[in-house]
C-alpha cells in the first residue's frame, strides 16, 4: 500500500487530519487535597462552555481544544486552556497528573452539578450511579483523549482508488473481493480496521505515553496490595507504568469486548451491554479506543446514520512534564502510528482483543521490566516487539517521506531503556520529594508559567495582543473563536447561533462607518466636538507643503502641535511646547505631509495627556502614557541605553507585548534636537530623558493607570466626547493641567476608533483592567 500513498499523496496530505484533546485536570489547595469550592463562574454554564467543562466532579475540571487541522494548533491550545483554567482558581492549583492527590472519602467528593433541568438532572443522576457503582476513587483518575480523524479529502482519494481497482489488495483485510461500498461504509471500515489495531498495540501507546506508576496512599485499596511504599505516603510496585491503565484503574466491573466487525454489529453488542446490565450506557464502556459520531446526544441512530466521524483514544496519561498534559514529540508520534493502524495488515487470530487487554494489563503494571507480552498467542519481549513495531512505523514514515525519524528513534530508545520513560521520571522525583510534594512542585511552576505569560495566547503570537486579549476572555466564557484573517486582526465570536466579526479587537459591528470616518478624521472631529460644547485645541490646517513654508514665520518660537490630519499611533506628529525655531516647524511640516495630504497646527495645550477608554457610556479606564524615556547611568548613551530597554521581554513590536520597543526615527531625533542631545548623547546617571513628547504606548512609551484617581467631571466629559460621534467605543485623548483639580484646564485633543485595549489590561504600573469583558458585553456575548 506504500507505494500507492506516496503516489497519491504529499507528506503534507498524508498527515492532515482532524486533531483534538481533552484533557481532564483535578483542582487542589496547597496541600495536594482535592477542592470542595464550585467550578468557576466564569466559565458560565458546564453545558455551554465548548472549551472549559466538568467531568465527574465539580472540582474535575475538563479543558476540550477544537479540532485542528494542525497538531501544533492542537498543542498550542491545549496550553492555553490550561493557561486560562490556571489563572481563574486563584488560591488552588490543577493537578498535573492522571492519578488523583489525597482523594477524600466519597461522600466529600462534590459531584459535577449540570442546572436545574430535565437534562443536567440527567447528568447529575448518571454521576451519582457511578461513585456508586465504582467508588470516588476511580472517578476522579483524570487522562487525556486524543480525538481524530483522517482527513476528508485523504479518504475520498483512497476511495477513488478503491473504486479504480479491479483488486483490493491495498485494502486487504478491510473489504471482501465481492464488495461494492458507498463512501459512508468505506470510511467505517477503515475507522474500525484502525480501532481493531489499536485495541491490539495500545500497549506500547501506554508504554511509551504513561506517567502514573506512583499513588497518594489516599488512594490504595485491595487491587494495589502488592504495592511498597517508594516515599512518604507514596506508593509504587516494581516496574509500574500507568496505574490508570491497569486493573487498579479506569475499567469496568468485568473486561467488556464489543463488536468492531461492522458498526451495526457495534452498536448492537452496545445495546445488548446495556440489556444485560452490564453497564448502564454506552458512555460507560470505558474502552481505549471509541466510536465516535456526528450527534454524541442521539449516540445510535447517529452512529448508524452519519457513520463513524472520528476516533477517540483513551489510554494516554496527562504527562507531568507538559503543560497541556501531551508533549508536541508524543503528537507528532501518533500522527505516524495512525497511518501504521491504517496500514498495517490484521492477523486472523481470533482472541485479539482479550489479548490485547492482557497486554494492557502486563504493561501498565510492570511495563518498566523486561516483561513478556503475548503475540497471536505467542509470548515475546516487550523490547523485541517494540522495536519491530517502531522499525515498521519507520519505514512508513522513511517510504513517505514524513520527516518524523527523529521522533521515532527517540522511541525506540524509550523501549530500550525504561529511564527514559515519563513514569520512571516522575518515580524518581517522588522518590525524593514524595508524591504530593513533587506534583505540586510541577503545579505551582505551571501557574507561574501562566501568570508571568497571562497576556499571551500561545500560538496567536502574531495577531496584536489586543486582540489575544478579546479571543482570550471569549474562549474563557465558551464564546467559538475563529480567526479570518491574522494580518488584519480579523476574527469572528460565535454562540448559540449569534455571530459578531470584530478587526483589531475594538472595531466592532457596534460603531457605524460614519462615526470611524469622523474619528479618523482629526479636523472634523474638532468641529464635531467643539459643537458638543467640549473644548478642543485651536487650530488651521494646512494643504500643501508650500503653504505651510508660508506660515511658518507665524509660529515660530511658540507652543505648538504638527500633525497629520488622519493618522494614528502618534505617527507624524511633533509637539514643540516650548516653541521651536524655522527649520524645526520646517521639517515637522514635511514629516507630517509623508503621512498625509493634509496638515493640522494647533496649538500647545498645557498639562499631561490621559487616554479615556469609553465603552458603552461608562469609562473603562484611564492611562498616563508617559513618553518614551531613557534613565541615565553615566556611561552609556542614549542609543545604548535604547537598546537595554528593549531587552525587556514585555516590549516588541506591532502591539503583541504590553509594551512596545523604542525607536530612535526622525521624531525622536528632532525632539532631542530642542534639548541640545542627540542620540550619542551620554546621560548623567539617573537623569530621565524624554525621547519625543508624544506619549504613545506605540513609539515606545510607558503606561500607567489612573483610572480610580480621575475626577469623575473629566470622566463624563470623556463619555460625553464618544457620545457626540455615537461611538461605543472610543479612546478619547484628554489634556489636564491638574489631574486631582475639577476645575482644571481641559482639552480634548484626538478620538480614536481603533483604541488598543492592551494598554488597560496590562499596565507598565498600576491596576490590570478587565477590558476585553467590557468589549464581550457589548457584543452581547456576556
Amino acid at each position: 500500500m506504500l507505494n500507492e500513498l506516496k503516489e497519491l499523496f504529499t507528506p503534507f496530505e498524508l498527515l492532515k487530519g482532524n486533531y483534538g484533546i481533552e484533557r481532564e485536570s483535578l483542582r487542589v489547595n496547597n496541600k495536594g487535597e482535592l477542592s470542595v469550592k464550585r467550578h468557576p463562574a466564569v466559565f458560565g454554564e458546564k453545558v455551554e462552555n465548548k472549551y472549559i467543562t466538568t467531568d465527574f466532579a465539580e472540582s474535575q475540571i475538563e479543558v476540550i481544544t477544537p479540532p485542528f487541522k494542525n497538531i501544533e494548533e492542537t498543542y498550542n491550545f491545549s496550553r492555553v486552556l490550561y493557561d486560562i483554567a490556571a489563572m481563574e482558581i486563584e488560591d488552588e492549583y490543577l493537578w498535573p497528573q492522571s492519578m488523583p492527590g489525597i482523594v477524600p472519602t466519597d461522600d466529600k467528593i462534590r459531584i459535577a452539578e449540570y442546572g436545574d433541568n430535565e437534562k443536567g438532572r440527567e447528568a447529575r443522576r448518571y454521576r451519582e450511579n457511578l461513585i456508586k457503582k465504582y467508588g470516588g476513587k476511580k472517578q476522579l483518575i483524570c487522562g487525556i483523549h486524543y480525538n481524530f480523524s483522517f482527513d476528508d479529502d485523504f479518504l475520498r482519494k483512497l476511495y477513488c482508488l478503491y473504486e479504480r481497482q479491479n483488486t483490493h489488495k491495498i485494502f486487504s483485510g478491510i473489504f471482501n473481493e465481492n464488495q461494492k461500498l458507498r463512501y459512508k461504509e468505506f470510511k467505517n471500515n477503515l475507522y474500525l480496521k484502525v480501532t481493531r489495531n489499536y485495541l491490539r498495540y495500545r500497549w506500547i501507546i501506554i508504554y511509551l505515553l504513561g506517567a502514573s506508576g506512583v499513588v497518594d496512599k489516599s488512594y490504595m485499596g485491595p487491587c494495589m496490595n502488592s504495592s511498597k511504599e517508594i516515599a512518604h505516603d507514596s506508593f509504587s510496585n516494581e516496574g509500574a507504568l500507568s496505574y490508570r491503565n491497569s486493573e487498579c484503574g479506569y475499567k469496568n466491573k468485568i473486561d467488556l469486548y464489543p463488536n468492531y466487525n461492522s458498526v451495526d454489529e457495534h452498536i448492537e453488542s452496545l445495546r445488548r451491554f446495556v440489556s444485560d446490565k452490564l453497564i448502564g450506557s454506552h458512555k460507560e464502556l470505558y474502552s481505549c479506543v471509541r466510536l465516535k459520531p456526528k450527534d454524541p446526544s442521539d449516540f445510535f441512530n447517529s452512529l448508524s446514520k452519519d457513520g463513524i466521524q472520528y476516533l477517540e483514544y483513551r489510554s494516554i496519561d496527562i504527562n507531568p512534564f507538559e503543560k497541556g498534559g501531551i508533549s508536541l514529540d508524543d503528537l507528532y508520534f501518533l500522527q505516524v502510528f495512525n497511518l501504521f493502524l491504517l496500514i498495517n495488515e490484521e492477523t486472523d487470530y481470533d482472541r485479539w482483543q482479550e489479548e490485547g487487554t492482557e497486554n494492557q494489563n502486563i504493561i501498565s503494571k510492570l511495563g518498566q521490566k523486561d516483561v513478556l507480552l503475548k503475540k497471536d498467542g505467542e509470548l515475546i519481549s516487550k523490547e523485541h516487539w517494540g522495536v519491530e513495531i517502531l522499525n515498521n512505523i519507520r519505514d512508513i514514515n522513511d517510504k513517505l517521506n514524513l520527516g518524523k525519524e527523529r521522533i521515532i528513534d527517540l522511541m525506540i530508545e524509550k523501549i530500550k531503556n525504561n529511564q527514559l520513560t515519563y513514569a520512571y521520571k516522575i518515580e524518581k522525583k517522588v522518590k525524593e520529594e514524595g508524591y504530593i510534594n513533587a506534583h505540586l512542585d510541577i503545579a505551582q511552576k505551571y501557574k507561574e508559567n501562566s501568570y508571568k505569560n497571562r497576556f499571551k495566547l500561545e500560538g496567536y503570537e502574531e495577531l496584536e495582543l489586543s486582540t489575544q486579549i478579546l479571543m482570550k476572555e471569549a474562549i474563557k466564557r465558551g464564546v467559538e473563536v475563529e480567526v479570518l484573517d491574522k494580518f488584519e486582526n480579523f476574527i469572528s465570536l460565535r454562540k448559540n447561533n449569534k455571530v459578531e466579526y470584530i478587526k483589531q479587537a475594538t472595531k466592532t459591528s457596534k460603531d457605524s462607518y460614519i462615526t470611524a470616518l469622523i474619528m479618523e478624521n482629526k479636523s472634523v472631529t474638532k468641529r464635531v466636538l467643539s459643537d458638543s460644547g467640549i473644548k478642543v485645541p485651536k487650530g488651521i490646517e494646512v494643504n500643501s507643503i508650500n503653504e505651510s513654508f508660508n506660515i511658518i514665520k507665524e509660529f515660530t518660537k511658540k507652543p505648538v502641535v504638527i500633525k497629520p490630519k488622519s493618522t494614528n499611533f502618534g505617527i507624524g506628529i511633533s509637539i514643540f511646547k516650548e516653541g521651536a525655531d524655522e527649520e524645526s516647524i520646517k521639517k515637522a511640516f514635511e514629516l507630517a505631509f509623508k503621512y498625509d495630504n493634509t496638515v493640522l497646527i494647533e496649538e500647545f495645550v498645557k498639562g499631561k495627556e490621559y487616554r479615556f477608554l469609553v465603552i458603552d457610556g461608562k469609562v473603562a479606564g484611564i492611562l498616563h502614557r508617559v513618553p518614551a524615556n531613557v534613565k541615565g547611568d553615566g556611561v552609556s548613551s542614549i542609543k545604548e541605553l535604547v537598546e537595554i530597554k528593549n531587552q525587556d521581554p514585555l516590549r516588541g513590536h506591532h502591539y503583541v507585548t504590553p509594551l512596545e520597543k523604542i525607536i530612535l526615527d526622525e521624531s525622536a531625533e528632532l525632539f532631542l534636537k530642542q534639548q541640545n542631545k542627540d542620540f550619542n548623547y551620554i546621560p548623567e546617571e539617573d537623569e530621565i530623558v524624554y525621547l519625543r513628547e508624544n506619549s504613545n504606548i506605540s513609539t515606545g512609551g510607558d503606561s500607567i493607570d489612573y483610572t480610580d484617581s480621575i475626577p469623575e467631571k473629566f470622566k463624563i466629559i470623556a463619555v460625553n466626547a464618544a457620545d457626540a460621534v455615537n461611538a461605543r467605543i472610543c479612546g478619547v485623548d484628554m489634556m489636564l493641567e491638574n489631574f486631582n483639580d475639577e476645575n482644571s484646564n481641559y482639552s480634548i485633543i484626538e478620538l480614536n476608533f481603533n483604541p488598543a485595549i492592551h494598554i488597560h489590561c496590562y499596565p507598565y504600573k498600576g491596576t490590570e483592567r478587565e477590558i476585553g469583558v467590557e468589549i464581550l458585553r457589548v457584543l452581547n456575548f456576556v
